[in-house]
């Protein structure tokens, strides 16, 4: 009998939910893991792509990176992919087939779901994926289960050949706690066998295995049923029993230490014996759930008496504020006045760009350009519908820039008709889903004009590197695209493209000014990189010379953080017109000398900062 090597022994580190499962990932053997960038989902492919022994790779889009997985689930190999919550509505025309195939190697899921909006345009469920999926989803608490769940939907996905959903939140993925970890097992995979009627959808073979996925939906809700992961926890206080999980779960217990709690990590398919069993032991059953009330409905339909949504909000996270005074009112017990959290009073700070970014003098131009309908993007660039520039009127999803000016364009109203139509979009939301609009757009003949943002990096989510910029996920050479050979290629017109410096306003402004006026689709590339990442290089700062400040105020219609307004006055013109005057100073520390204040500054009260030596040389060469 061979001898048993011992365990090694397991280490605690305090992680993230995120850096959780991407150790989780590490260990489990996985070989392929794959994501697109997206916030609160961003670190876990990040730090992935930090050990050994597996491939990762920022794909360009969800629904890629999917498939990539799934390829390698096929192959026999365990993958995994993330994304936030949007980026699986991309990613479901794959998905929804997937769960017919089935997987052979492991393939986890990992949604990230911005509860309470952080920063994100709407606010989903993910959990429905796994109804409307017919996949298994797990919901962890914390990092420890977020590390652990991981690990055990890498064996539930091989037992059922089914991928399994990690829905996380942004409260998991970004607290931290102390997770106690293990070591890699290494994993072979079978490689892929050849299996047509299995992995080739067709409807002929696409409806054979509907029956199949059913089945497997039996197998699964009693597997749920079983598991470790849903536990009934006892309490005394019997008059409510609450049906909670992930963050919900701790919100409850925090809330109401003393009641019966079944804690769903397990929660789809919804163990409805488990959800009885809780129900026959106190006098009513609320179900906490952040967002949608998606076990609730279930469970009324299976004739079980629980309050949800009747008396929870339909938004935002459920935290202990929230609770509270709910269940007092439902108890018919005074509401209790919980002390709100005032957050420390600081001089309002609206979100804007970063100082010296390309994209300032892109909108500072566009709000000097008159008659536009201007449509927005996904990135750092949606800054732009704020203060000062107001200069983007539509923002939907990524990429649809593209088709909502096109569909300005051929939905012109009479208030509109002569309104040039503008679309902007940034190099990595182009490369995502935006291309497919451009070809839309030129193909069907639009009038539309496209300012397409290159600053060299996915911004918004950290400067995650793209196939715009030459580098990889671990920041190796890869190919670059040449976004002005690829809109050619696309169709747009040679005459049509203008790749232009944004920092280099009359050029940028001529540019947009003239190509508005064409008839065609045209297509304007900005090509200065983003202010955080290694490729942009920082010049001499500038200062307000304060006695040639005549207060205009042109330099803050720029919008650049590092221009501050010291104080307000009044001037009244010849023509008895009062106008306002802003004087201003420029925070040196942080200016980079991009030069784009400089430019629509009339008294060019704006120079160089000149830094003054502390040490004076005297005769005879010694310092004083």
């Amino acid at each position: 009998m061979a001898a048993v090597m011992p365990a090694p022994a397991a280490t605690r580190h305090l992680m993230s939910g995120n850096e959780a499962v991407a150790r989780a990932v590490w260990e489990a053997g996985v070989k392929v893991a794959a994501a697109y960038p997206g916030t609160p989902s961003t670190e876990m492919l990040e730090v992935i792509s930090t050990y050994p022994d597996l491939y990762a790779e920022w794909s360009v889009n969800e629904k890629v990176s999917l498939e990539v997985a799934i390829g390698a689930a096929y192959a026999g190999s365990r993958a995994f992919c993330c994304m936030k919550h949007v980026g699986m509505n991309v990613a479901s025309d794959a998905l929804m087939t997937l769960t017919l195939t089935g997987v052979i190697g492991g393939l986890v899921i990992a949604i990230a779901d911005d509860v309470g909006l952080s920063s994100s345009q709407n606010e989903q469920d993910s959990r429905y994926w796994g109804r409307f999926a017919h996949v298994p989803v797990f919901e962890p608490a914390d990092s420890q289960e977020a590390y652990a769940m991981t690990l055990a939907a890498y064996e539930l996905s091989e037992q059922f050949q089914v991928p399994v959903i990690l829905r996380m939140t942004t409260r998991i993925n970004h607290v931290k706690s102390l997770v106690e970890v293990g070591e890699r097992v290494s994993h072979s995979g079978s490689g892929f066998k050849k299996e047509p009627g299995r992995f080739v959808m067709v409807p002929g073979n696409a409806g054979k295995r509907i029956p199949l996925m059913f089945r497997r939906d039996g197998e699964l809700r009693l597997q749920a049923e079983s598991s470790p992961l849903n536990v009934i926890e006892d309490g005394s206080d019997r008059r409510v029993g609450f049906i909670a999980s992930g963050p919900a779960y701790m919100h409850v217990k925090e809330s109401f230490p003393n009641a019966p709690v079944l804690k769903l990590g397990f929660s789809w398919p919804v163990p409805f014996e488990k959800c009885r069993e809780l129900a026959g032991m106190v006098e009513q059953v609320v179900v906490v759930e952040e967002v949608e009330p998606l076990v609730e409905t279930e469970l009324k339909a299976q004739g079980i008496t629980v309050i949800g949504k009747e008396i929870l909000p339909l938004q935002g996270e459920l935290a202990p504020n929230v609770l509270k005074p709910a269940i007092a009112e439902l108890l018919g017990e005074p509401v209790p006045v919980l002390s709100p959290v005032v957050p420390m009073q600081v001089f309002p700070r609206p979100p804007t760009m970063c100082v010296a970014c390309p994209h300032l003098g892109v909108y500072y131009t566009l709000s000097q350009v008159r008659n536009l309908n201007i449509s927005g993007d996904i990135g750092c660039y949606t800054l732009g519908a704020g203060h000062p520039w107001q200069a983007m009127d539509t923002c939907v999803s990524m990429g649809a820039s593209m088709g909502v000016a096109l569909g300005m364009d051929k939905g012109r109203g009479e208030s509109d008709k002569d309104k040039r139509v503008v679309a902007v979009i940034g190099d990595s939301t182009f490369l995502h889903m935006g291309m497919q609009g451009l070809l839309d757009m030129v193909y069907n003949k639009g009038n539309v004009t496209v300012l397409l943002l290159d600053n060299r990096a996915v911004g918004m989510t950290g400067g995650q590197d793209n196939p715009g910029n030459g580098r990889d996920i671990h920041g190796e050479e890869a190919p670059r695209i040449d976004f002005a050979k690829l809109v050619s290629a696309l169709g747009v017109k040679d005459e049509r493209i203008h790749v232009v410096n944004p920092y280099e306003l009359p050029v940028l402004f001529k540019t947009i000014r003239d190509e508005v006026k064409v008839p065609e689709v045209s297509v304007i590339i900005t090509d200065q990189p983003c202010v955080l990442i290694k490729d942009y290089h920082k010049l001499k700062p500038y200062e307000v010379v304060e006695d040639k400040c005549t207060g205009c105020g042109n330099c803050i219609d720029v919008g650049c953080p590092a221009i501050h307004v010291t104080r307000r006055g009044k001037e009244v013109k010849a023509s008895g017109r009062e106008v306002d005057l802003a004087f201003v100073r420029i925070e040196t520390s942080v200016c980079t000398g991009c030069g784009l204040c400089l430019q629509p500054c009339a008294p060019k009260a704006i120079q160089h900062h000149v830094i003054e030596s502390p040490i004076k040389l005297v005769k005879g060469g010694a310092c004083a």
